[in-house]
């Protein structure tokens, strides 16, 4: 460790104070210049830096062993706990044979060529959604426009009836902290369980509706094939759908959310892109990489790890990667990776993850941000953030989002 770069106070990572959540990027600097394989109080190993973060995603020598993981942390008691043991049945969460045949059965609905077919539909709700505010002269852009797209296609896409969609739409948005490598509370489990709980009411229903009238959407997708044969447990239908709807819209609304924050703090790059619309595509990757929406993701050591970034690792360990940390390590953008820059060439960003657990949505989000945000610029182009300076962000750290961007023009 270099003597001359000790940490300016407090841990290196604590990943929920709040300086931390507003900016965690000059923290992640800092990991991966004093110690890029850093030991957090919980155990757990943090890997900060590229080269290590993206081994992880995809070496066959880490998994995920949810249940064992999740009871070394909390006790053998917790796969009790009704919102822990609906995770445990995640494709997310699990390890093959488990997690292929869970994937195999969602993926068809995400190919590239259904997803491309979408974009009529995406536009329609992103208008329909500026329609609804133009003439008030403000928004919330979080609330009234990022929020209602992935939350409508999502919808679309499972086979939600339309009369059954305001409660989604005014639903909470306090999901993430399920998520972080900090433990839960008490309070923060039964609450997690009263809302699992909500959501297993309501799909129930829903399966029973589709298994009487069948309809062109995953539910019912997925009800025909946990009727062929036991393909999926009945959890295991719950649970998936569960999955599907939060993954669907959470990381979407913060890729909208946090790629239109880092345009209006950078007006150099705002004015680019609204001269240049043709550079959209490439400006979606740029918002990945330069404030993703999922921050970091965790894996298990299957086996002794003789060497990951120079430390052993034995087996059966908790490895947190920072897919925010590895999309600014200069290693791979030696060109100020702390910039924000429409035009960056050879961006590939580890926010959708990777290997067997790449994200199925990957594509969808990026065709629905891509839309938002031209649309958005094209259609209300004198629109300014009333506080780029200090927006409020969501107090969760794998999560890493808005609460809300008061807007008018």
């Amino acid at each position: 460790m270099n003597e001359h770069v000790q940490p300016a106070g407090g841990p290196l990572f604590n990943p929920l104070a709040p300086d931390f959540i507003r900016d965690p990027y000059p923290h992640y600097e800092r990991l991966r210049t004093i110690d890029p394989i850093h030991v957090t109080p919980f155990g757990q190993f943090v890997a900060s830096r590229h080269a290590e973060v993206s081994l992880v995603l995809r070496d066959k020598r880490f998994g995920k062993d949810f249940v064992e993981r999740t009871t070394r942390r909390y006790g053998p008691e917790i796969m009790k706990e009704p919102v822990f043991r609906s995770m445990s049945y995640w494709m997310l969460q699990a390890d093959p044979p488990d997690h292929t045949r869970l994937r195999g059965l969602v993926v068809k609905a995400f190919t590239a060529r259904r997803v491309e077919d979408m974009r009529r539909r995406i536009q329609e709700i992103v208008d329909q959604a500026i329609d609804a505010v133009i003439d008030r002269g403000h928004m919330d852009l979080i609330e009234d426009f990022a929020f209602r797209l992935p939350v409508t296609i999502i919808c679309d896409m499972l086979g939600i009836p339309e009369e059954h969609r305001e409660v989604f739409y005014k639903s909470s948005r306090d999901g993430g902290r399920l998520l972080d490598p900090v433990p839960l509370s008490p309070e923060e489990i039964s609450q997690g369980n009263a809302g699992n709980l909500m959501a297993q009411m309501y799909f129930q229903q829903l399966f029973e509706l589709r298994r009487r009238s069948p309809g062109d959407d995953l539910i019912t997708q997925l009800v025909q094939a946990e009727e062929d044969g036991h393909k999926l447990t009945n959890d295991e239908l719950t649970a998936n759908i569960i999955l599907l709807f939060g993954a669907g819209h959470e990381t979407t609304v913060n890729l909208i959310g946090n790629g239109l924050l880092a345009l209006h703090r950078n007006p150099d790059q705002l004015a680019l892109l609204k001269a240049r619309p043709e550079l959209i595509e490439g400006a979606i990757e740029e918002f990945l990489r330069y404030d993703s929406s999922v921050q970091m993701t965790g894996r298990v050591t299957l086996e002794d790890i003789d060497d990951l970034g120079g430390v052993k690792i034995p087996k059966g360990e908790t490895v947190l990667c920072l897919l925010g940390s590895a999309n600014r390590d200069p290693a791979v953008y030696p060109d100020r990776p702390d910039r924000l820059d429409v035009t960056r060439t050879n961006v590939k960003p580890l926010s959708f993850g990777g290997g067997i657990h790449f994200c199925l949505g990957a594509q969808l989000a990026r065709i629905e941000a891509e839309i938002a945000i031209a649309t958005l610029l094209r259609r209300l182009p004198d629109l300014r953030i009333d506080d780029v300076e200090n927006p409020e962000w969501r107090p969760t750290f794998v999560l890493r989002g808005l609460k809300r961007l008061p807007a008018s023009w």
